[in-house]
């Protein structure tokens, strides 16, 4: 009997990126995060010493970096809890501030993630640095260990930034001139990597249309108008690539 042809069986499921051992994939994971953590740890002391300055124990620092881990919704947080805000009010600013992470679950690799626990951890840590680090070509052949060890770091730096903040919060004052915009020189060049690796010219173009539009047609509601045109953007783009692709 004739064996079928690669045509009629169709392309063979990718085989699982297998787990190299504990220590090379931590210390794989713990490169990886580097530069990460160059911007997440000081903007987490900045945290830490906002919320001893806005009269809380020092502790909660800890707890909110720990539990919430959120980036700008701590800041956030902070206000709405010192403001007694009732709880319909911060789920709604939650949900605002962090839909964008339903558009990173779309390509970030949680699928390679092994384990009921380890995926919940993973959905939990997913991060604006975890996914521009784990979304590009180089990461493809990250494991499982590998992805959950850079969350862990990432959660390590800014968890490990708001206690170092809080507990300095006496000496360190409540406004450093430059630490805000260590995270946006950090995903500056976390961009600039990302282009190096795709050479994708149409899609940071796009991205600069769509900000520019919100920007200046929609001031008051820049960001959230800026992602809709730009996620419009790119489904469209993407079903005329796919269209072409199957006409061709």
């Amino acid at each position: 009997m004739a064996m079928p042809s690669a045509e009629r069986a169709g392309p063979l499921p990718a085989a699982p990126v297998p787990d190299r051992g504990l220590v090379p994939d931590l210390v794989r994971a713990l490169k990886d995060s580097g530069s990460v953590g160059l911007g997440a740890f000081p903007i987490g002391v900045a945290f830490g010493v906002l919320v001893v300055h806005s009269g809380l124990e020092w502790w909660w620092a800890s707890v909110f970096s720990s539990l919430i881990f959120a980036g700008s919704l701590e800041f956030l947080f902070l206000g709405l809890v010192l403001a007694a805000a009732p709880l319909a009010s911060i789920a709604v600013t939650a949900f605002l501030v962090n839909c964008r992470h339903v558009f990173y679950a779309l390509s970030f690799p949680l699928h390679r993630v092994r384990g009921r626990l380890r995926k919940g951890y993973s959905t939990f840590a997913l991060t604006d640095e975890a996914y521009a680090v784990t979304a590009g070509e180089a990461a493809r052949s990250f494991s499982s260990r590998r992805i959950l060890w850079l969350q862990g770091f990432v959660h390590l730096y800014w968890a490990g930034g708001a206690t170092t903040g809080a507990l300095l919060g006496s000496v360190v004052p409540a406004q450093v001139t430059g630490l805000d915009f260590a995270v946006t020189a950090l995903f500056t060049v976390l961009a600039i990597d990302a282009f190096r690796d795709r050479r994708d010219i149409p899609t940071p173009l796009l991205a600069l249309a769509c900000v520019l539009v919100g920007r200046f047609a929609f001031p008051d509601q820049m960001l959230p108008v800026a992602f809709t045109l730009f996620t419009a953007g790119l489904l469209a783009r993407h079903a005329w690539t796919r269209r072409g692709s199957t006409h061709a």
